[in-house]
């Protein structure tokens, strides 16, 4: 598991958790955070959201082990903006939602 959410009263604590890779992001990662991000702002009794790395460091960008073994014309095409309605997914994952609820990193 990539991320994970600790949920205490209002407050939920989301976490990065790929601590070997230093909590580079990858698309699976991505999709995890961004869907992590996603529940909180649906949920009415959420207030507040506070990220975090898991194993001493926040995140270290990119995986660039994951980037390096793409192939094809279009290596970055998996970080395309989908079409079917749903918010868009930056590389890094909610890098692009606007959340109404305050989130501490």
């Amino acid at each position: 598991m990539t991320v994970r959410i600790e949920k205490s009263e209002s407050v939920w604590t989301v976490i990065l958790s790929r601590q070997e890779a230093r909590n580079a992001m990858n698309p699976k990662s991505a999709d995890a955070l961004q869907e992590a991000f996603l529940e909180f702002e649906k949920e009415e009794s959420a207030s507040v959201a506070v990220f975090w790395g898991e194993g001493g460091a926040f995140c270290a960008g990119w995986d660039l082990k994951h980037a390096a073994s793409l192939e094809g014309d279009r290596p970055l095409g998996e970080l395309d903006f989908p079409e079917h309605g749903n918010p868009p997914r930056g590389a890094m994952g909610p890098s692009r939602l606007e959340l109404d609820k305050p989130v501490i990193a």
